[in-house]
């Protein structure tokens, strides 16, 4: 059996950074912002800055089934409460690659009827992200 490729975040934040850049954000990689729910340090793949505004950024891939797909839940709870602590003013999760079955159930906001400080987490597409970055405005 052919292992899994687990290194594809690279490939992400290669067509995220470029947009944030565009975008006018200055950015940070790879930053810790605290604790994960029930311990462990919380690292976000970016935090975006414009205005003095803070913007945590998570990116998760997905271009097989796999389990990417089971830590989204989790992945929101531990934004909003970095959110939460005043890391950032809000957060965003992107998804990205075609292996999502429930990408459009994430990103239609369904998680807030589960969990309560959902709302503070936007869950997008990576070309929703794009051109939200492109463009200034997240």
């Amino acid at each position: 059996m052919t292992p899994r490729n687990t290194n594809t975040g690279g490939v992400l934040e290669a067509m995220i950074l470029p947009a944030l850049a565009r975008g006018g954000y200055s950015y940070q990689k790879q930053v810790r912002v605290g604790q994960r729910c029930g311990g462990g340090n919380h690292k976000v793949d970016a935090i975006a800055t414009k205005s003095d505004e803070k913007i945590l950024v998570s990116l998760k891939w997905q271009q097989t089934g796999g389990t990417a797909e089971q830590k989204v839940p989790f992945e929101v709870m531990c934004l909003a409460d970095a959110v939460r602590a005043q890391h950032a003013a809000r957060a965003y999760l992107v998804l990205g690659g075609d292996g999502w079955t429930l990408r459009d159930y994430y990103t239609s906001g369904a998680l807030s009827e589960h969990l309560v400080y959902a709302q503070l987490v936007r869950v997008v597409t990576l070309e929703a992200f794009v051109r939200l970055a492109n463009n200034g405005q997240i």
